[in-house]
């Protein structure tokens, strides 16, 4: 990898033209080497899924992305096993003559990618995972999502009743704490256990009693570079070792893409999205 060309891109969530803009500024188009990293949620909630996710695909080799939340619900619901919700804005996935080599696609996405100390996931990781456990854990849930038979996992992912961290853990209640920490998490309590009950930024007054998984005392990758997005109320954060790019998008904010030698930013608005 080189930093130099390297650009992570926060949650697209269907958001195709503004994307489109996005990879189009001078300064990436002017470079034909130019690298992308997705931090996941490629899909959902803005207006085109469909166009976002092929026009990625499209990127090949010049893109890593890992799964987030929403792109794991898609999969859930192609597989029947997930119902689908008046917020979900996949149809022109769903009723696509390309949506099988889409699926193919997305589930054989990692959900952590680590590469020359810098870490990229969707959310998060549990204060008591170190980079080796946290990409062996990944690895985990890449290669039941390969298999043949991915359904039978993905019905086991979503759920918010495992929150706290187990070696013991197996079956579902593994995957689902596995998923969880790498796609959803946001706070933790007191006692290092999720909490899913929020979504508000850190200085909001409700989240006071709560601590953003990236404050956890003691955390095993506080040396690791860490990209991620799923956190909107968060919006662009970027501080040592942290990098947050989910700048809100899909709610009429930003589109966010960082470069990784410099932590050097460039955004769009995306105004147009917030009626």
């Amino acid at each position: 990898m080189n930093e130099e060309n390297t650009w992570v891109i926060g949650d697209v969530q269907g958001c195709y033209c503004h994307l489109k803009k996005l990879l189009s500024h001078e300064e990436i188009i002017s470079n034909p080497k130019a690298r992308f990293w997705f931090a996941g949620d490629l899909v959902n909630r803005g207006p085109d899924s469909l166009g976002a996710i092929e026009y990625i695909m499209s990127l090949d080799e010049k893109s890593v992305c890992v799964l987030g939340n929403h792109d794991l619900n898609l999969l859930g619901v192609f597989a029947g096993l997930k119902e689908y919700s008046k917020s979900d804005h996949l149809n022109d996935i769903l009723h696509s003559s390309n949506s099988t080599n889409i699926i193919n696609w997305l589930r054989h996405r990692p959900l952590a990618h680590f590469e020359h100390n810098y870490l990229m996931v969707h959310a998060g990781v549990l204060p008591q995972w170190d980079i080796n456990k946290v990409m062996s854990l990944a690895s985990e849930i890449q290669e039941l999502l390969r298999s043949a038979n991915w359904q039978k996992t993905i019905k086991k992912i979503f759920g918010n009743k495992v929150t706290q961290w187990n070696e013991d853990l197996t079956g579902g209640k593994r995957i689902r704490a596995i998923v969880n920490a790498l796609t959803r998490i946001r706070f933790c309590n007191a006692d290092g256990s999720m909490n899913f009950s929020q979504k508000k930024s850190p200085e909001n007054r409700e989240t006071k009693q709560l601590i953003p998984w990236f404050n956890m005392p003691d955390r095993a990758t506080k040396n690791i570079k860490i990209v991620f997005g799923h956190w909107s109320s968060l919006g662009l954060f970027i501080k040592e070792n942290i990098m947050c790019l989910d700048s809100g998008c899909v709610w009429g904010r930003n589109m966010t893409a960082m470069r990784l030698k410099d932590k050097k930013t460039i955004q769009i608005s995306c105004k147009d999205l917030s009626n």
